[in-house]
Formats: structure tokens, C-alpha cells, sequence
């Protein structure tokens, strides 16, 4: 079987009803549909995984996909991973998923 590619994955994510893209922004993610803002410990982390650069061990890519406040599919939040982290990404992810985690993969 072939690996999930990471636009599938978002695809694969949208269909579930995780429709929103979130994006850091100050120390919180920010909806880019509704422009709502997060805390990122305000956020449950249904399902996470993680992509490896084929030619370049360094393009590493993480992909969330991520529950409201309420427990509802939200959106999908992705950022590289590693050394090419921007800051902004940088601040949130450490204290994204202050609610359990549901299941992971990688890619």
C-alpha cells in the first residue's frame, strides 16, 4: 500500500468533517474560515501524523487534525517540524492538545 501523501491526508481529514484550516498566529491558531482564535491548549488532537521529505530528510511536515473546545472535528493545522520550524509555529506547538489524544500515524 502506498503511503497517504499529505494533501490526501487533508482531503481524507476535510471529508470528516475537520473543514477548517488553522494557522499560528501571535501565540494562538487562528481559524482562517471563521478568523476565530485558539488558545492551543484549548484544542483536542484527534489524529496527528507526520511526513518525511523523499529526498531531503529534513522537509519534515506535521499534520493535526484538531477538535474544538466543544469535542467537534474542527480543522487541520500544518507546519514544518525540525529545524525549519518558523517561530510563530514554534510557540504553539508545544502547547497544542491539552486534551487527549485520539490516534496518530505516521507517514
Amino acid at each position: 500500500m502506498t503511503p497517504e501523501t499529505l494533501s490526501e491526508a487533508i482531503a481524507r481529514l476535510v471529508e470528516s468533517g475537520f473543514r477548517h484550516g488553522l494557522r499560528a498566529q501571535i501565540g494562538r491558531l487562528r481559524d482562517t474560515v471563521t478568523g476565530e482564535s485558539y488558545s492551543p491548549e484549548s484544542l483536542g488532537i484527534a489524529e496527528w501524523m507526520r511526513f518525511d521529505g523523499e529526498s531531503d530528510p529534513d522537509e519534515e511536515v506535521v499534520l493535526f487534525a484538531l477538535l474544538s473546545p466543544a469535542g467537534s472535528p474542527l480543522g487541520t493545522y500544518a507546519t514544518a517540524f525540525g529545524p525549519g520550524i518558523a517561530a510563530e509555529d514554534g510557540s504553539v506547538l508545544p502547547r497544542l492538545g491539552g486534551v487527549a489524544v485520539r490516534g496518530d500515524r505516521r507517514a
